[in-house]
């Protein structure tokens, strides 16, 4: 086992782990010497972390805006890691934030927001400017959603992850031609990495930072 960042472990090549404050399963997953086993097949963050540990800087004491929530389930392992931080996990969908709430009832650092990742502006009164947005959204219009609320919410220098999703951008396109597009469509920020994500296709993640 080996910490590749504050509270962020690789016990073998392919899985990653974190320590819980409650070392206890919240969705399924397997409990190792007290560490809960994040699985890059089931989580896209997962999958970028062991090919890219991008998050240093952010752990332990950063915000974070997170768009495309779902049911809480990554949201859940951020959680583990921001011991001293905060998120804001946007979901659209009132059942999964269903869920999302039950999660919040139990880590104190999580603030679930019911909202249009779409339309950044209508949740400004909760969410305060933030180190990372990381977004997980199966939209068309995926990088201009992210050039939105990077423009409202995001520090300058602050990190941006963004998944992109060929599939929910157009389904008969080129993927590698759907990427290349969408990452020119990004505003207000320099993309300093790409990374193919081996456990989810059509899928990439893109890291960039905020211009100043």
């Amino acid at each position: 086992m080996r910490e590749i960042l504050p509270g962020l472990y690789i016990l073998r090549r392919d899985r990653l782990a974190t320590r819980s404050p409650s070392q206890e399963p919240l969705y399924g997953e397997h409990i190792v010497d007290g560490l809960r086993v994040w699985d890059p097949r089931r989580s896209k963050l997962a999958s970028l972390l062991l090919r890219h540990p991008c998050l240093e800087g952010v752990v332990p004491s950063g915000k974070v805006l997170y768009l495309g929530a779902a049911n809480g389930a990554t949201v859940s392992y951020l959680s583990d890691v921001l011991t001293d931080g905060l998120i804001y996990a946007v979901e659209i969908s009132p059942r999964a934030m269903r869920d999302l709430l039950t999660l919040a009832e139990r880590r104190e650092n999580i603030i679930p927001v019911l909202g249009d990742a779409a339309r950044p502006e209508t949740y400004r009164r909760i969410v305060e400017p933030v180190d990372l947005i990381y977004q997980d959204v199966a939209q068309r219009n995926q990088a201009e959603i992210a050039s939105r609320n990077a423009a409202i919410y995001l520090k300058p220098d602050g990190l941006m992850i963004v998944m992109i999703k060929a599939m929910s951008i157009d389904s008969t396109a080129r993927a590698a031609e759907i990427f290349d597009e969408e990452i020119k469509r990004l505003r207000g920020v320099e993309v300093l990495r790409r990374v193919d994500l081996p456990h989810h296709r059509d899928h990439i993640a893109v890291v960039a930072r905020k211009l100043r």
